[in-house]
């Protein structure tokens, strides 16, 4: 069981596929960070000795990830906001930031429709 900026990678994976379970690494800077300790990134997670774990946590700590990346990101928005850029409008809005048509779509943004009435139920006869 190794565990990496408090995450727990699966021991099943190989070890350039269970790096990209820590928020902020992806595929890519998982295999730069496995080409510069030598280690091979088709190995197993359970296979790796402890010494090798260690150099991959200390690699690991060097990057910005989980929490903290986390952090600056909302920091990053509500700097927007605050200087009231367009992007921070739209975020603020909860809208599409970068472009996109809102109009008919950007549902998943903007949620469930809304109906145009008062939201009452109308009468049927019985």
């Amino acid at each position: 069981m190794v565990r990496i900026s408090g995450v727990i990678l699966p021991n099943e994976k190989r070890i350039v596929i269970a790096l990209t379970y820590v928020k902020g690494i992806g595929q890519s800077l998982s295999q730069k960070i496995l080409r510069e300790l030598n280690i091979d990134p088709g190995s197993k997670t359970d296979a790796l000795s402890e010494e090798q774990e260690a150099r991959i946590r200390a690699r690991v700590e060097q990057e910005v990830t989980e929490g903290e990346l986390t952090r600056r990101v909302s920091m990053e928005i509500k700097r927007l906001q605050d200087i009231g850029t367009w992007r921070g409008n739209r975020h603020k809005r909860k809208l599409p930031v970068r472009g996109q048509t809102s109009r008919r779509n950007a549902r998943t943004k903007r949620g469930k429709k809304r109906s145009g009435l008062s939201g009452r139920t109308t009468l049927t006869k019985t």
